[in-house]
């Protein structure tokens, strides 16, 4: 007698918020029809292990976690080379489906894997859910990702309170905020606080970035802003600055930074927040300008808050989405939702440029929103530059426009 028919989740990166969303809503959906659901703890690390650590899901639970931050499954960056899969899991569970939720890297993984299980005669469907708070993935109608809305929420709510601490003390603060290769937590983490400076590496298109030129950008909103009678503010510099800066730039940071297998630096191990407040202290005192700036760095806290009515409503959405995807019989694929709520499969192949690479999608500067906001932000224009120099002795190097053209 065959065993009952089961599905097994896993998670892999970081976590995002809406994960337990998911997660739940496809446990409910697949209990429902009469599936075991399995999770997977410790994502591929637990695949490619004799004694995988794996939880056992009900409604009970299910229903219990689906509005929660964080992830009821322990998450893992673990990333299968040469490991021996253990397919016992597959064959002794009667598994159908394995449901990942991740990024490309956890979907391009969970594709070796059931062309793997083929070649032994195992035959199991792929379904996943991408996940970034990063909202890099280039989805269709520039959907968001699922989790980019809840993070900016709790980036918002904190950058209120420090604005406000900003116009309390009277002081300046330099923030720095996740988003690897784009901005976009930066920016509307920014906007929604009515930040006088924002700086993302999309604004730089192909010119370099350097350190002095980042550093000059909140000179200039701070000298801009002592021209109009305001003497607070905050800066928000996106982590993403770090990647577009050279090896020489690195250098000048005066920090060991460490590297991840992809040569890029391992920006969790250390504040940017508080190199680039040092930064600009220096540059400051070289002015011989008196003014206080703080470090706040936005990172971590950011991955686990609760997820908002939007994305609970995404989230419940994909999981649906999964077992709608499923019963078609469609298999190494993504799940996504247009901006009608209805329910798109994705291939990688269809993402993926000339070069074989998922290119991330950017903050698009050519857009009305992008122009609005940075055309309002605080900074020296051309028209500032006499009074500046009461503060400046070439307050033309402070020009935004120079400085990112």
């Amino acid at each position: 007698m065959e065993a009952q028919k089961s599905i097994l989740i896993l998670c892999g990166g970081g976590p995002a918020p809406g994960i337990n969303a998911v997660v739940s809503t496809v446990a409910k959906v697949f209990l429902k029809d009469g599936y075991r659901v399995i999770g997977l703890h410790e994502g591929f690390k637990s695949l490619f292990s004799e004694n995988p650590d794996v939880k056992e899901f009900d409604f009970d639970h299910a229903d219990r976690i689906f509005s929660r931050g964080g992830s009821t499954l322990v998450m893992s960056r673990f990333k299968p080379k040469n490991e021996e899969l253990n397919t016992k899991l597959f064959s002794e569970n009667n598994v159908k489906l394995l449901v990942t939720i991740g990024g490309d890297d956890t979907a391009s993984s969970a594709g070796r894997i059931t062309d793997y299980l083929k070649e032994k005669d195992i035959f199991i469907s792929n379904i996943h859910v991408p996940k970034t708070i990063d909202n890099d993935l280039p989805l269709p109608d520039r959907n968001p990702t699922f989790g980019f809305h809840s993070a900016k929420d709790e980036g918002v709510r904190i950058g209120n309170t420090t604005y406000e601490d900003a116009r309390t003390s009277q002081n300046w603060f330099v923030m720095s905020v996740m988003g690897r290769t784009a901005g976009h937590l930066a920016f509307g983490i920014a906007t929604s606080c009515h930040f006088p400076m924002m700086i993302i590496p999309e604004m730089f298109r192909e010119n370099e970035v350097t350190l002095e030129k980042v550093i000059n950008l909140v000179v200039s909103t701070i000298i801009k802003r002592k021209i109009l009678g305001i003497n607070y503010g905050v800066a928000l510099i996106s982590e993403g600055i770090f990647h577009k800066l050279s090896d020489e730039e690195l250098k000048k940071v005066e920090v060991n930074f460490t590297f991840d297998a992809h040569g890029h630096p391992e920006l969790g191990n250390v504040s940017k927040s508080h190199i680039f407040n040092m930064l600009l202290q220096e540059k400051l005192k070289s002015l011989n300008i008196d003014i206080k700036s703080r470090p706040v760095e936005l990172g971590y806290e950011l991955r686990c808050c609760r997820p908002i009515g939007f994305d609970l409503t995404l989230c419940t959405l994909l999981g649906l989405g999964v077992k709608e995807v499923f019963d078609k019989g469609l298999s190494n694929c993504m799940v996504s939702a247009n901006s009608r709520g209805e329910i798109t499969p994705l291939f990688l192949e269809d993402l993926k440029n000339e070069e074989g690479k998922i290119p991330p999608r950017l903050v698009d500067m050519d857009s009305e929103i992008a122009r609005l906001f940075f055309d309002n932000l605080h900074y020296l224009t051309p028209k500032d530059f006499e009074k500046a120099k009461e503060y400046l002795v070439h307050p033309e190097e402070y020009y935004f426009q120079s400085l990112i053209n």
